[in-house]
C-alpha cells in the first residue's frame, strides 16, 4: 500500500506501526546509505545508528513540520546529525565531498515522492560554488561554524553570512 506524504505523517504521529513499517520499508536504505557514508563505511556501527534513528524518528514525529521541508529531508538531518554526533562522541573524523554523499543517495534508493525525485545532486549543483562549500560542510561534513572560518581561513562573520545566504538560495532553488 503506498502513501502520500501527508498521510503517512498523520498515521506515525498516530502511532499507526503499519504506517512505521511503510517508512522503513521504503526509506531505510536511503537513510543507511547516508549514514554508511559519514562513518567511512562501518557497516555495524550504521546499522546501529539507523535503529536509534528510526528510534528517533518515531519518538519525535510531532516535532515534524511540514513547512520546514519534506518528511524526506527532516528524517535525512536526523541521520546526518545521529551519525555525526556518534563520530564525534568516539572522536572519529571523517569528510566526505558532496558528490560522494549524492552518489550513495542516488545509487542506494529511488524514492517516489515529486520532491524526491528533484534529485538533490541537481539542487546542490545549480547553488553558488561558495554556497555549495557552506552546505558541505555545515551540513554533510558536519563542521561547526568557526570550525569552517578556520578550515576555509576565513572570518566567522563571512561564514554565517556565507551559510545564511546559502540557505536561503537553496530555499529558493527548492521551491
Amino acid at each position: 500500500m503506498k502513501h502520500t506524504e501527508g498521510e503517512l505523517v498523520i498515521l506515525l504521529k498516530n502511532k499507526d506501526k503499519d504506517a512505521f513499517s511503510y517508512l522503513y520499508d521504503n526509506y531505510s536504505a536511503a537513510l543507511y546509505g547516508v549514514i554508511l557514508r559519514i562513518l567511512s563505511k562501518d557497516a555495524e556501527a550504521a546499522q546501529d545508528i539507523l535503529q536509534d534513528v528510526f528510534l528517533k524518528i518515531w519518538n519525535k514525529i510531532d516535532l515534524y513540520d511540514n513547512s520546514k521541508g519534506t518528511l524526506f529531508t527532516w528524517m535525512i538531518n536526523i541521520s546526518r546529525n545521529t551519525a555525526i554526533d556518534t563520530l564525534r562522541n568516539t572522536k572519529r573524523v571523517s569528510i566526505h565531498s558532496i558528490n560522494d554523499y549524492v552518489t550513495a543517495i542516488d545509487k542506494e534508493h529511488q524514492l517516489e515522492s515529486k520532491e524526491d525525485k528533484i534529485g538533490l545532486k541537481e539542487v546542490i549543483y545549480k547553488l553558488k560554488e561558495e554556497h555549495k562549500i557552506m552546505i558541505e560542510l555545515a551540513y554533510f561534513s558536519g563542521y561547526t561554524q568557526d570550525e569552517i572560518a578556520k578550515h576555509l581561513n576565513i572570518p566567522l562573520g563571512t561564514v554565517k553570512t556565507r551559510t545564511r545566504a546559502a540557505l536561503l538560495e537553496l530555499r529558493k532553488v527548492l521551491s
